[in-house]
């Protein structure tokens, strides 16, 4: 087998891998929305737990990344895929992160009799899933225009989180009562907000694997 030949293996294998990294901290999203629209705490602390199968993918990926650099001494074009690599398991990694962290803010509602969650949350967590599956196929099939549509998106978020921050002062001034419970979910906001940031990021090392030029949106 050549060196080629075994170098492109070994690079099927990291994106694969990388693949099923995203593939957990999809579901650990969808898992977190689901936990706290029906207050199921079991789900939510399930979601924590998996935030360290997330952790060991990143390592794991590392030491791919930095075999294949040592070792296969890769060409430009091949330096920049695993390279990239290295930037976007950080942000699938800190996707994780705040999925588990929105679940263990749903743990602290506990104690309320009931609550109503915002419409705008489950949205906002759908659409998160799917910019963070899509960053990553637009990676792996070497797709920059499937990146710029993740981008385009990302303005579609924002305006849903500006939406929601009006809606949460609204609730507070009508009745004050409420400003802990609306706090906690103006907090689960931001993360699904931030969680769109890190699939843009993503995108955006897309692009550099393409173009050779990184370019900050």
């Amino acid at each position: 087998m050549t060196v080629r030949k075994i170098f492109d293996e070994e690079l099927s294998e990291l994106k694969l891998q990388l693949v099923k990294m995203c593939r957990v901290t999809e579901e650990m999203m969808a898992d977190s929305i689901t936990a706290l629209t029906q207050r199921d705490y079991e789900l939510a602390q399930s979601v924590v737990y998996l935030d360290k199968k997330v952790d060991e993918y990143e390592m794991n990926i590392e030491k791919q990344c930095l075999r294949l650099l040592i070792k296969q001494q890769p060409v430009a074009r091949d330096f920049r895929t695993v390279s990239s690599a290295l930037k976007i398991i950080t942000d699938v990694e800190r996707i994780g992160d705040q999925a588990a962290d929105i679940s263990a803010l749903t743990s602290s509602f506990k104690e309320e009799k009931s609550f109503d969650c915002p419409d705008l949350i489950p949205k906002m967590g759908e659409l998160a899933i799917k910019m963070v599956k899509e960053a990553i196929n637009s990676f792996v099939n070497e797709n920059p225009f499937a990146a710029d549509d993740v981008i385009k998106a990302d303005d579609e978020m924002d305006d849903m989180f500006d939406e929601f921050k009006k809606q949460t002062v609204e609730k507070i001034k009508q009745n004050s009562q409420c400003a802990d419970t609306a706090i906690l979910f103006m907090m689960i906001a931001k993360y699904l907000e931030r969680i769109g940031d890190h699939a843009v990021n993503i995108c955006e090392w897309t692009k550099y694997n393409e173009s050779g030029v990184h370019v900050k949106v």
